[in-house]
Parts: C-alpha cells; structure tokens; sequence
C-alpha cells in the first residue's frame, strides 16, 4: 500500500505546484524510486482516460473517502498496469469496482472505435506545444552558497555559462551544457529544458534546489526582511518555505503547516538538508489555527498556496494538465476563498501573498475579489513586479496587479501571484471594492526584492 499512496502524494504535490515529477519522486522518501516514477508517469499519461473512468463509474461519488489522486493510481494499475500489488481495504475497493470500471472502459473503445488501451491516448491527449520548452530552473541556496560559487562549480563540470539573460528569447534559444542567470530573479541559473541535476553533488548536499521559476514568485514577492515572523500556510514539500529562509538568512521564525504526517517528514527532510533553521514545523490543517494564539501575535507575512487543481502545471515526465469538472473548480474556490480569509485575520499580519498553479480565474483573480470584498477596506491589492509581462486578467478593476505565468508567455508552470497588504490604520482607505482596484500604490515594498516599508500612521482628529 505504501507504493499507491506515494503515489498519490506525488500527484497531489504536482497538482500543487510544489516541484516537477523528478523532484517530487526523488524528495519523497520511497526507497524504489524507478518503481515509482514508473506508476506516477503512466498514471499521469493516462490520466484524462482514468478521469473520464471515474466520472462513467462514479467511483469517487460511490467511495466518498477515496481520494482522487488515490482512485487514479489504483484504477490505472487494475485496468493498465500490472495488477494491484497491495492489499486491505483499497485493494478490496478496487475490485469491489472492477466489473463497473472495466464496462466503462469498453464503452470508451467503443465510442473512440478503438481495440487497444493505448489507442484510446491519442484521441485524448492535447499535449501543449510550449511544454517542451520550459527550462529547467535551478534556485541557489543562499544559506549554504552564493550564485558565483555555483557558476564555477558547473563550469568546471563542463558547462558553458552564458551571463545574465536579457529576455525570455535567450532562454529558448538554450541547448546542450550551456545556462544562464535568470532575468528576473537574481538567484536562479536557467538550463536547457530536460537537464537532469537530481544526481548532482550540489542538489543532493542542498545547496541548489530544482523549482520552477513561477514557484520562486511567492516567497520572492513576500519579500520579509531578516527577524520577520512568518507562517508558511501550506508548506510541504518545502520548497518555498526553504526560500522563505533563505531570504531570512535564517533570522526570524516560520511557522510551516501541512495537514499530511508523510509530506511533514518530506518537508523536514528537505529543510535539513537546505540547512533551514528557525522553522517550526506542525501537523495541522492550517484553518484550525487559532490566529489569537499568542504565539503567532508577531506574525508579520503569510505565504498562502492552498490546494489548487492543479491546471497550470507541466511535468517533466509523461502527463498532461490536469482539467476539473465544473463542480470540482467550484468546490476548491470555496475552500480557497475561506483559507485565504483565515489568513487574513491574523491580527499582526501586514503582507499576503496567494499563490496558485491553476489557470482558471474561479482560483484565482475571483477568490482574491470575494474576500476582499469580504474584507472591505482592511486590506488592498498592490501592484508587485511591475515590470513581469503576465499579468492578471482583467476580470475586476485593478486585476491586472496580480501576476500571471504560463509555458507560452512566461517559460514556466502555469501559476497566479497576488500581494495583499493591510491598509495603513487612519489611512483614506477605499470604501468601496472598485475603488480598492482602481488606484493600487505600488510604492511601498512592492518592487520585487525589496524589503517592505512601513507606511506612517497618520493621527485621527477626534471630533
């Protein structure tokens, strides 16, 4: 059982936006790892035949405590793979379903006039074109080395190292042993697309960590100065909160939550190795938080990446993205729109950065307009990295403040950033949503890498 629920992790955490196949597969702590990989890959190559598997068998409707990622590794195995290698009370699911799964799936070769199970791939598969072209991003890991030191390291390896990048063109134009410095993050080195670095001395001593370049954005853009205090709202597998420390320079506190115990000890496996202290790591689902315990009262910055569906990711392996029903998107929204609020009502919280990996604006520009119409004039949307081509769509006044990334524009995962930040007490904040949009100050702590300033408190007249 231990393989299939792995497994299952590994989908959750690419549908997160947490790393790319390899990283997740190699962080995860399984010790057989090709095994691994192998059912993570084919279950994502099949995954829009499973999906409209388990739609036509309503499985997950019949075993209401099945998790998809679950079903779709079970269901793959039964009908593609090799059979079921597990036992208990899954593998007895399984095969409780079986004879209503394998109707469905005669019907789908019937509806496609198809014999085979891989000819059933072609008809749906949409692979996008610019997935292939997402380079393979490497984030240096300040708190054991600098970015000069990690240049000469691959130089001496045989790679030829370019410079600085001064558009995304360059980045294309990649090939063979030959990277680059990105040009927007000062601490990130670009490499051709499918360069494989899990092997390399540098990646297993935790001193670069493989994260694609959209997934930098939030920790980056949340940009807490040295001594913050700062919660980590969904942690696991760590990659960002890693970052977070590593802009610290490991003075300060995080607090990194993840509700899952075997992604909590992924999670404490990989701050180690990046050599993160100062994190305290708990076990809990971030919405029982109790944001008046005293302990979180210096709790300047949030980090809020919730559970998304997963739509903007491009894996490194075999797979496609991931394509909700309309129930599902509707379903996340509303989960997303209440953890994003708990957020907010930490009572020192100054900055909030909410991220996702989905392309679909009910996950992203929508939850960012209901809660802050929610929140009346408390908080506003500033414009962060002005000068990053993708922005928001313009679903709402001022949505274009918020960042967008995509494989086409951008050369990255799918993703959405919005930065937050509580409206200066006794200041003319809007009354109104509109007008909470229409006039964004970027001013104040917004350009990216720059450490937030507090804004002065203007005196109340007390009639």
């Amino acid at each position: 059982m231990a393989l299939y629920s792995v497994a299952a992790a590994v989908l959750a955490g690419l549908e997160r936006g947490e790393g790319g196949l390899k990283s997740l597969v190699y962080n995860s702590g399984f010790p057989h790892v090709r095994q691994l990989y192998a059912l993570v890959s084919e279950t994502l190559r099949y995954a829009p035949v499973l999906e409209k598997l388990l739609d036509g068998a309503a499985l997950l409707q019949a075993e209401k405590k099945l998790p998809p990622q679950l079903a779709k590794v079970l269901v793959y195995d039964l009908l593609f793979g090799k059979g079921l290698k597990c036992g208990g009370r899954w593998k007895a699911l399984a095969r409780r379903h079986r004879a209503r799964l394998e109707a469905e799936l005669a019907r789908m070769k019937v509806r496609h006039k198809v014999s085979r199970n891989e000819d059933l791939l072609a008809p749906m598969q949409a692979a996008s074109p610019a997935a292939s072209q997402v380079p393979r991003y490497v984030r240096v890991n300040t708190l054991k080395t600098c970015v000069d030191d990690v240049i000469d390291f691959f130089k001496r390896q045989g790679y030829s190292y370019l410079g600085k990048a001064s558009s995304v063109e360059e980045l294309k134009a990649l090939s063979g042993k030959k990277f680059l410095l990105d040009l927007h993050l000062p601490e990130l080195l670009v490499f051709p697309p499918q360069t494989d670095l899990h092997d390399n001395l540098l990646y297993t001593s935790g001193h670069i960590i493989l994260q694609d370049k959209a997934s930098c954005l939030p920790a980056f853009l949340l940009s807490p100065a040295a001594g913050s205090h700062i919660i980590d709202a969904c942690a696991a597998p760590g990659n960002k909160t890693s970052h977070l420390a590593a802009i610290l320079k490991n003075k300060g506190q995080i607090f990194a939550f993840d509700v899952d115990p075997k992604r909590v000890a992924t999670m404490n496996t990989l701050l180690t190795r990046a050599g993160v202290t100062g994190c305290q790591l708990a076990q809990q689902d971030f919405l029982t938080v109790d944001p008046g315990d005293p302990k979180y009262s210096r709790v300047t910055h949030i980090l809020l990446d919730p559970s998304c569906s997963g739509s903007g990711m491009v894996t490194r392996g075999p797979g496609e993205e991931v394509t909700p029903s309309a129930e599902r998107l509707q379903a996340l929204a509303g989960f997303q729109r209440r953890v994003l609020s708990h957020a907010l009502s930490f009572p020192a919280l100054w900055r909030l950065v909410y991220s996702t990996c989905s392309i679909h604006q009910e996950e992203n520009e929508d939850v960012v307009q209901a809660v802050l119409q929610e929140w009346g004039s408390a908080f506003r949307l500033v414009t962060a990295f002005p000068s990053w081509p993708c922005r928001g769509l313009t679903a709402f006044p001022g949505a274009e403040s918020c960042l967008r990334a995509s494989p086409a524009e951008t050369l990255t995962h799918g993703f959405f950033v919005a930065v937050l930040e509580r409206c200066a007490e006794g200041a003319a904040a809007p009354r109104s949503l509109s007008a909470a949009f229409e006039n964004p100050q970027p001013g104040e702590g917004t350009e990216p890498g720059a450490a937030p300033k507090k804004r002065k408190r203007k005196k109340q007249q007390v009639k």
